[in-house]
């Protein structure tokens, strides 16, 4: 099972983005994490810029299992405050078991510069832990983010994980990953959302993602993804309840098969 595990995080781009950057929350993960220009509370893992646009104080908590192995689970927790001015935000996140382990947790503050432009920052405090005969790594990451709404309909969003590519160990320069998202949504009716983006992370080739979010009737969400680099098909549903909102679904690898998420959100008054 070891040698499983060493086999996927050395070949397989989207586990090793666990070395800092997970993507959160299950809309995003039924929509191929297609979500830098979407927002919701779960921006906190996405774009710090959208969050200039929540206006309600949100917590939630989510779970995902990267191809039904014990070993590649993740969670995350988050937080969100609206201001008289600006929103502030926590969040945390944690991935894999106990001979393998990354953890992040960090705050972030956004605000609106103007009725078409937010812009957000994010400080984290984020580590990697290995089996007690390898020890582990900690450091402190910046992450920034624009949202910009063309018009009622379009956005366009931009952020940067890890802008100084802090140092994982001075072995071939191994850093924290350090990724760049650019993508945009468009909102074809109140129902149909639709959004693309692409992002680099600076070790591994640029990945294309594609998302649909569909209000089938009133509280019931289909949605359904597709991304590039490795090929993945993402599909899941939300029912947003009086004050909470639970979102499921799956992504589907051809070579190493379905990887189960959920998350449940509570939005105030």
């Amino acid at each position: 099972m070891i040698k499983i595990i060493v086999g996927l995080l050395l070949l397989f781009p989207l586990v090793s983005f666990s070395q800092g950057w997970l993507p959160m929350g299950g809309r995003s993960n039924s929509m191929a994490n297609a979500t830098v220009a979407l927002s919701d509370p779960w921006s906190y893992h996405h774009n710090p810029g959208a969050l200039a646009e929540v206006e309600k104080m949100s917590i939630g908590a989510c779970y995902e299992n990267r191809f039904l192995l014990k070993e590649l689970q993740s969670q995350g927790l988050v937080y969100v405050q609206p201001l008289k001015t600006g929103v502030l935000s926590f969040g945390a996140q944690s991935y894999g078991y106990n001979l393998y382990r990354t953890y992040r947790i960090g705050a972030g503050y956004s605000l609106k510069l103007s009725e078409k432009f937010s812009a957000g920052v994010q400080l984290n405090y984020q580590g990697i832990r290995l089996s007690e005969n390898y020890g582990s790594k900690n450091t402190v990451t910046a992450e920034c983010g624009i949202l910009a709404k063309l018009t009622e309909n379009w956005k366009i969003g931009v952020s940067v994980f890890n802008l100084g590519r802090a140092k994982l160990s001075a072995y071939e320069d191994d850093r924290f990953t350090t990724l760049m998202r650019l993508g945009t949504s468009y909102s074809f009716s109140k129902k149909i959302v639709v959004a693309a983006e692409i992002d680099k992370n600076v070790d591994y080739k640029m990945r294309f993602k594609a998302g649909l979010d569909y209000q089938v009737v009133e509280n019931f969400f289909f949605r359904a993804g597709f991304a590039t680099q490795p090929v993945e098909v993402t599909f899941g549903f939300g029912y947003k309840f009086k004050a909470f909102q639970l979102d499921l679904g799956s992504a589907y690898h051809q070579q190493l098969g379905w990887s189960p998420h959920f998350s449940l959100t509570y939005q105030g008054k």
